[in-house]
């Protein structure tokens, strides 16, 4: 069970979502820009990666001193984010550049929406159970709707 976030933790976290969503785009907007430049996306994505990497682990060496961390202590499945962190990293790299980052970012949102309603709804990899509600399922569609709606058509 996750522990309970104060009404002021709860809002700080949600301006650091907030500017996240910020990051998103504008970090495709970066790396394609990189991987046109340099040649290819591929190599971006690893650049990526490998700059977020050591961001991490200087975060890591500051925050946690004489800590101990137990890389053992999480099944498997759990590791493969990273995967998919690649995966999203090569995808917004190489369509970004081709039907522009508003689209490729909007498609992503639309994406975010679905999985996140289903993992809440079903407590997936240990998350706080959010059940799908009538109501919950509109405001997932309204945004939907408006993801489709602010998308710009590529022809």
């Amino acid at each position: 069970m996750p522990p309970q976030t104060s009404a002021t933790a709860q809002i700080l976290l949600g301006v650091l979502m907030f500017a996240t969503g910020i990051g998103i785009p504008t970090m495709a907007a970066l790396n394609a820009g990189l991987g046109g430049r340099i040649g290819s996306p591929v190599a971006a994505g690893l650049i990526l990666s490998a700059v977020g990497g050591l961001v991490c682990a200087a975060v890591l060496v500051f925050t946690l001193p004489g800590s101990r961390i137990n890389l053992t202590a999480a099944p498997p499945q759990f590791y493969l984010g990273g995967a998919l962190m690649a995966f999203y990293v090569l995808s917004v790299t190489i369509a970004a550049p081709r039907i522009g980052v508003g689209n490729a970012v909007f498609f992503v949102l639309l994406g975010q929406l679905v999985a996140a309603a289903a993992i809440d709804h079903f407590g997936m990899f240990g998350s706080v159970v959010t059940p799908i509600t009538l109501r919950r399922t509109a405001g997932i569609a309204v945004m939907a709707i408006g993801v489709f709606l602010a998308r710009k058509v590529v022809v």
